[in-house]
């Protein structure tokens, strides 16, 4: 049939790597293109995630390289024009706090509540509150999340090293140094020494 050709190679011309969902083609009937998308897995063009989402994979010579949970995550709330902030193990797991891979990936999200399953892992969204994305960095933002699920006396050299790394990396120090003034107070006493003084990027870094 070439009744779905068009379709077809508006989909082949995805760049291999994307996440993609059967919603992206709203100018089309909704039974035609799950019939389309369906077809495109069949001929293993596309591989389906999950209800409704799918992936353009990316070839090496091992096979098709599956997307990362973050990537889906993130392909989900760019759709619903959503903000996602990773919670728990998850953002320990984002920031290098953490070796252990979550089997769910949790998320603040100021967008609708769901989770999603992928096969034996699980994405999460809990609807946040404002303040938890009012950060100027998203590296602060990540950070208090980490911190707050290890808790404060679960902090040592390990992680403050890490943290460190971390800091020392982040290019927008003055927006680090506002976003201070919005953490918990046990927060804001281990992390505020380590911050690049303004005109002094030498300071604790390196001790």
């Amino acid at each position: 049939m070439t009744e779905d050709k068009p379709l077809r190679q508006i989909i082949e011309e995805i760049p291999p790597g994307n996440v993609l969902f059967r919603t992206d083609f709203p100018q089309y009937n909704v039974e035609f293109v799950g019939n389309v998308l369906t077809k495109l897995v069949e001929d293993n063009v596309i591989v389906k995630l999950a209800q409704g989402i799918y992936y353009r994979p990316k070839l090496s010579r091992f096979g098709a390289v599956k997307p990362s949970i973050i990537q889906i995550a993130e392909s989900i709330a760019k759709r619903d024009n959503a903000v996602i902030l990773p919670v728990g193990e998850t953002a320990l797991n984002e920031l290098g706090l953490s070796t252990q891979v979550p089997m769910t990936y949790t998320f603040l999200t100021n967008g609708s509540g769901r989770t999603i399953n992928l096969g034996n892992q699980t994405i999460v969204f809990k609807r946040g509150v404002p303040r938890n994305f009012a950060y100027k960095t998203t590296l602060m933002a990540y950070l208090v999340q980490a911190l707050r699920a290890l808790g404060k006396d679960n902090v040592g050299e390990t992680e403050l090293s890490q943290i460190r790394k971390l800091i020392r990396m982040e290019p927008e120090q003055d927006k680090l140094r506002q976003d201070l003034m919005m953490v918990p107070i046990w927060m804001r006493k281990m992390i505020s020494p380590i911050i690049i003084k303004k005109g002094n990027e030498t300071n604790t870094l390196d001790k």
